[in-house]
């Protein structure tokens, strides 16, 4: 497992920029009316839509990013 995972590429989710850029998210969010729930959604988010990386996920709480912000998402079936 660990060599399969070893194949991914590492990206970096923090910093003070993206730090910003996702509480500017998290807000332009909770005035569409969404609640993010958890912080790291939001630093995710960011970090994918400014390096503008595809989200493999499978959680709901990703969606309001794509709608509104941009997010490229490829879902994941559970």
């Amino acid at each position: 497992m660990r060599r399969t995972l070893e194949d991914f590429t590492v990206v970096e989710l923090g910093g003070k920029d993206i730090a910003i850029q996702a509480a500017r998210n998290f807000r332009t969010l909770r005035t569409l009316g969404f609640t993010v729930r958890k912080t790291i959604d939001s630093i995710i988010a960011t970090r994918c839509i400014e390096s503008g990386l595809t989200l493999l996920h499978a959680d709901r709480d990703f969606d309001p990013f794509q709608e509104h912000l941009g997010l490229k998402v490829a879902h994941s079936e559970t």
